[in-house]
């Protein structure tokens, strides 16, 4: 059974439900103890959670009026894991928050403020239940998030939950875009390069118990299988 390791968060749970109900033993890390060279070594995938803002200063920018920060040291944590995971071809599934880390650790940037700096009627921080549908996405044709969504999605889109107001805008080395939203905001990232670097705007650990996203889960953990 492949080990996964999370990035610690607020919410792990849900995380942690999908990753076992798809095969996999859950290693939460600490912080202070686990460092991201010695991770990469130790286990066999890695997710990286939702969360707070990741620090414009980053990417090189200040900080919108919207920003809200994350935890202390989850930023530089973080960031330097997936630095490390994609140097070591580590399989990473990256979730909302994760997917802005893996784009800014690869030299990418952010829409800092969808709302004031797309302008979309789309919303995509809905305050609904965890598993309600916000808007649609279209996936990329032939791309990996394709690849491992089409068991559940016979067409090229699919409906998410949705709760973030930034998202990749300059991509990093070496990813593409694997889906969009109709307003144009990306909402899936990957890197075609490695066994599995993959990463989604929304939330499909919220649908451990319905299964909508299940084989997103299985396929991650499958390429951790070595």
């Amino acid at each position: 059974m492949p080990t996964i390791a999370i990035a610690p968060c607020d919410r792990l749970h849900d995380y942690e439900e999908a990753v076992r109900r798809a095969g996999g033993e859950v290693r939460v890390l600490d912080r202070a103890k686990d460092r991201p060279e010695s991770v990469v070594g130790a286990v066999d995938g890695l997710l990286l959670a939702g969360g707070g803002d990741v620090l414009p200063s980053t990417y090189g920018e200040a900080a919108h009026p919207s920003y809200d920060a994350a935890e202390p040291g989850r930023d530089d944590y973080e960031i330097e894991l997936a630095r490390r995971a994609v140097e070591a071809d580590l399989p990473m599934l990256a979730i909302c928050r994760g997917i802005q880390v893996l784009n800014v650790a690869r030299g990418g940037s952010l829409v800092q403020d969808i709302d004031s700096q797309v302008g979309t009627s789309i919303n995509h921080a809905t305050e609904d239940s965890p598993v309600a549908t916000a808007h649609e996405v279209w996936i990329t044709p032939g791309s990996l998030l394709d690849r491992v969504m089409r068991e559940l999605v016979e067409s090229d889109t699919c409906m998410v939950n949705s709760r973030h107001h930034q998202a990749p805008k300059a991509l990093g080395t070496g990813l593409t875009v694997s889906a969009t939203a109709p307003d144009g905001v990306i909402e899936a990232i990957e890197d075609s390069s490695r066994r599995f670097c993959l990463g989604v705007q929304w939330h499909p650990e919220n649908f451990y118990r319905t299964g909508e996203f299940r084989p997103l889960f299985e396929a991650f953990v499958e390429a951790s299988r070595g």
